[in-house]
């Protein structure tokens, strides 16, 4: 390493070393010219003449000796520069892994405008180069997102239009035939199945988005609200609706809460033996409404129920179609951006059932009392809606 006391051209000691290396040449000089003056006549050219060549060789020896280490100096020099700029360099790579990139990705995902984050940046040329890049691509994945969101609302659209047309077409058929059992019964099954490709069609378009079909402007009444749930799922009849809590949902809240629901029961449904019940209940809590739901499926192993309440947080952040797959992933994604959307807390627990307990707390500012609700929810017709023991609520 080179020492800080020794700076180059300074006249310093370093200089002076330099000509150390000559000391030895000059000493044998010296003593070959007092050995010359105190020998004899005839011995005084031998020794001349070594003494002059061991001063030369010694002379050529201490000048190649102070070349090389000047050379070496040099070199030390020069590592030291590099390193120094290498660790430069270093600070300034962990600055643009650490602090640009992050700090770029993260103001384009809170929506400001590529331009802007590449107009503030200060750092060197070739980062700015690979923070240009990186936004680049950060902003085309994020185009194309939008556009595949785009499309799947659209499509989702269609289907739910088509939807409302045959439910308003098999409501008008249920009132004609319905004093003909038969009729009646198969018109429900069919409006069932409409119900779920509707339902599926909500969940599209709340995946890329929006906010699900159908709208209410009146509140609905709790009771109601579950019993809407369970409709909209295959195995409703499996479903036991427990005691539910006099309160109302709000307009607005109806159908994104009717749909979470109709997700969580539907997993719990499809994930538990057939035949064993699922459980619904909803209570009253310090922050809201508490609806339970729990089967009697597999219990959940704590790196599953971590796994699972990943996928919820995620969701809120928005979707990756690459990490939807199986229904259960699926639906947790909707009901994790219907959570997001409207204040809804849900967690996932062992049931005490044996399997897995889902409970979604509804936010107190979406709810409200009975007297000022007036809508209804329930679905399709109410044979289809299994029985509790847990009066109907008035239409």
């Amino acid at each position: 390493m080179v020492r800080e006391e020794s700076s180059p051209g300074s006249g310093s000691p370093r200089s002076a070393a330099s000509f150390v290396w000559l000391l030895p040449a000059a000493v044998i000089a010296v003593a070959t010219g007092v050995s010359v003056a105190m020998v004899e006549a005839s011995a005084r050219g031998p020794v001349a003449v070594f003494g002059g060549v061991s001063a030369l060789f010694l002379a050529v020896l201490g000048s190649e000796a102070a070349r090389r280490g000047r050379v070496i100096e040099e070199l030390r020099r020069t590592v030291a520069a590099r390193d120094t700029a290498l660790a430069r360099r270093h600070a300034e790579t962990a600055h643009l892994a650490g602090t640009l990139l992050p700090d770029a990705v993260q103001r384009l995902r809170q929506g400001e405008f590529p331009e802007d984050v590449l107009a503030s940046l200060t750092a060197p040329e070739e980062h700015q180069a690979v923070v240009r890049v990186v936004v680049d691509a950060v902003t085309a994945e994020e185009d194309l997102r939008e556009s595949a969101q785009r499309a799947f609302v659209n499509i989702a659209r269609r289907v739910q239009a088509i939807v409302h047309q045959q439910a308003t077409e098999l409501r008008a058929m249920e009132d004609r035939h319905g004093h003909s059992p038969e009729v009646f019964g198969d018109l429900l099954r069919i409006d069932h199945g409409t119900a779920l490709i509707g339902r599926l069609a909500d969940s599209i378009a709340v995946l890329g988005g929006a906010r699900p079909g159908r709208q209410w402007s009146r509140a609905v009444p709790l009771y109601s609200v579950l019993r809407g749930a369970m409709s909209r799922i295959i195995d409703y009849q499996r479903v036991e609706l427990h005691s539910v809590t006099e309160v109302a949902v709000t307009g607005p809240a109806v159908e994104p809460l009717i749909h979470a629901l109709a997700e969580l029961l539907d997993n719990a449904t499809r994930y538990s033996p057939p035949q064993t019940k699922v459980h619904l209940t909803a209570v009253d809590v310090q922050s809201g409404i508490a609806v339970e739901i729990e089967d009697g499926g597999v219990s959940m192993s704590e790196e599953a129920r971590k796994r699972a309440e990943r996928m919820l947080r995620q969701a809120q952040q928005g979707i990756d179609l690459n990490d939807l797959g199986e229904t259960p992933r699926l639906g947790l994604a909707v009901v994790g951006r219907l959570a997001q959307a409207y204040g809804f807390q849900v967690s996932l627990r062992s049931s005490a059932y044996g399997g897995v307990r889902a409970v979604v707390v509804v936010p107190q500012e979406l709810i409200t009392t009975v007297a000022a609700a007036s809508g209804l929810a329930h679905g399709i017709g109410a044979s289809s809606v299994p029985r509790t023991a847990v009066p109907a609520a008035p239409a």
